[in-house]
């Protein structure tokens, strides 16, 4: 995939406050109509080479912004510019973080506009990809010094998750599957598994055992196309978190380089 293609799907924005103009669905429409599908081909044959890329993307719009993705497909404005500035601060301290709890995490989507069907539509991302031992390894061993593992997680997978991840500093970074039972298909099944006490994550168990959630969690894991459909919603929305407008920023020729 060329550079320039690259830029126009990960423009950075940080997880900033929401702002909008300057987005059009057919902005390239006249430069480059075929745009749409250059990406689309190219995250397709990325993903025929490692199909982590799918999850990779998804997490990245968290941290930059989209045009468009593989799997699931929805419509989203286009036009998005570059920033001239990286802050890996906000990076680290914007985004939310498996150790934190559920309202930290709902604060920090409120903030930028999002709200808690967001939170947990986006959640649902988790139904693809791979984390490090370390993001979970804590729910396994002594949780909170009860010399057991957390009792919110099925037995089960714990013991098995024990076994893959054992109480050494040598597996904190060793892969395991967020969802275990459909790893590579984007589906419902992340959470079925959150009904079923099998959140890898003690903060997408959270998701389940909070009132303000739970209800959600139990008709995604019951109504696949109501997922797919809130999902979608709510990546748009979230591709429309601060959108750079005026004479601000560039689109790079080089995703990782300011022009």
């Amino acid at each position: 995939m060329h550079f320039p293609t690259i830029s126009l799907v990960f423009c950075l924005f940080f997880f900033q406050p929401f702002v909008y103009g300057q987005l059009d669905y057919k902005f390239y429409d006249t430069t480059c109509p075929n745009l749409t599908k250059i990406v689309r081909f190219g995250v397709w044959s990325a993903m025929a080479n490692d199909t982590r890329i799918a999850a990779s993307l998804l997490r990245l719009h968290f941290h930059d912004c989209i045009s468009n993705t593989g799997g699931r497909f929805w419509s989203v404005a286009l036009g998005r510019r570059d920033g001239l500035t990286a802050n890996i601060t906000a990076a680290n301290t914007e985004t939310p973080s498996p150790f934190e709890s559920l309202d930290g995490i709902i604060a920090k989507f409120t903030s930028k506009g999002l709200d808690i069907k967001d939170v947990v539509a986006l959640s649902g991302a988790h139904t693809i990809g791979f984390v490090q031992c370390f993001a979970f390894k804590f729910r396994l061993f002594n949780f909170s010094g009860s010399g057991s593992f957390d009792p919110s997680l099925d037995a089960s997978l714990a013991s098995n998750l024990q076994t893959q991840c054992p109480n050494q500093d040598d597996s904190d970074t060793t892969l395991v599957p967020l969802d275990p039972v459909t790893t590579t298909k984007f589906d419902n099944m992340y959470f079925r598994n959150l009904v079923n006490n099998s959140g890898i994550l003690g903060s997408d168990q959270a998701l389940m055992t909070d009132n303000r959630t739970s209800a959600m969690v139990i008709n995604y894991s019951k109504y696949p196309f109501w997922f797919a459909k809130d999902f979608s919603d709510s990546m748009v929305k979230l591709s429309n978190v601060g959108v750079i407008t005026g004479q601000n920023g560039q689109v790079r020729d080089k995703c990782n380089l300011v022009n």
